[in-house]
């Protein structure tokens, strides 16, 4: 298991707004990622911990743990073929373009995906914090079909909603938090407005094409990679000259402490060390 340094992360945040073109990733000739970590948005990507923007080709990860979060995993339509999926709370099934699967590893449990022989998977691999009160729950898992999700309209744009509800529509709910997830595409002259609540967090990630991406107090000019956090903004607008792709979350900040080692995020180093220990003694599941 890589290990990170651990990181620390609560209180309201200082800054308006940040942005980040992230760090690129290469494992082998099978998985190649653009990586965004919370510890570059000063606290607006908060409740996010992670988003990686990768493109998997050959199995890379063998099982690997998970606790204290969600690793949530975003299929864009684009991908080719099927995304294996199985856990350690006895889910075996395959992800297809435009899917979502999310994982609530809570006190610990092990995940694997794997590329079918011959697909080509885009997606975004995306650690979501639990609130503390949750971080020792029960884990589970649920997945959404790309057909059961709502279609958000807009000038010559349009709008997956993948999860949480949004311009009236309302789709599945992530578990413990208030957070909605749109995958937007513009054509050209596209235009695209998504109404939420002042207290929200935003976090937006240029997936291709570009775009411009308007809040009340400020604006960003998004590239392929730029990823821009912000909030006190109601209406979140894009749009596009020449066409674009655009994804984004938005939810209600937890605003509490965490450490975060890899996978594992808790509220204190001594939880850290304990599910750590509870992995290496085989305590959190196996994956048959």
């Amino acid at each position: 298991m890589t290990t990170q340094s651990i990181d620390k992360l609560a209180g309201a945040p200082c800054e308006t707004h940040a942005r980040s073109e992230g760090r690129k990733i290469s494992i082998g000739t099978g998985f190649a990622a653009q990586s965004y970590q919370h510890a570059d948005f000063h606290g607006l990507m908060d409740p996010l911990i992670m988003v990686d923007h990768f493109v998997a080709t050959k199995p890379t990860f063998g099982p690997h743990a998970h606790a204290g979060l969600s690793a949530v995993t975003v299929m864009f339509e684009d991908s080719e073929g099927a995304f294996h999926n199985r856990d350690s709370i006895g889910n075996d099934l395959d992800l297809a373009p435009g899917d979502l699967y999310w994982f609530k590893a809570a006190r610990g449990a092990l995940h694997e995906e794997v590329p079918r022989p011959g697909s080509k998977i885009h997606a975004l691999q995306v650690f979501v914090n639990l609130p503390a009160e949750n971080r020792h729950d029960t884990p589970c898992a649920f997945h959404v079909a790309a057909s059961d999700m709502p279609k958000l309209s807009g000038d010559r744009a349009a709008g997956r909603l993948i999860l949480g509800a949004s311009n009236g529509a309302v789709g599945c709910a992530a578990p413990d938090l208030h957070l909605t997830l749109i995958d937007i595409t513009m054509d050209a002259g596209g235009r695209f407005t998504q109404s939420g609540e002042r207290d929200e967090h935003a976090w937006v990630l240029a997936i291709r094409g570009t775009s411009k991406v308007d809040w009340s107090t400020g604006a960003v000019d998004l590239h392929p990679g730029t990823a821009v956090a912000f909030t006190g903004s109601t209406d979140v607008s894009f749009f596009s000259e020449d066409g674009a792709q655009a994804v984004l979350f938005r939810a209600r900040p937890l605003r509490e402490a965490f450490v975060q080692r890899g996978p594992f995020a808790m509220s204190s180093r001594a939880e850290l060390d304990a599910v750590e220990a509870a992995y290496r003694a085989g305590q959190l599941g196996s994956i048959d």
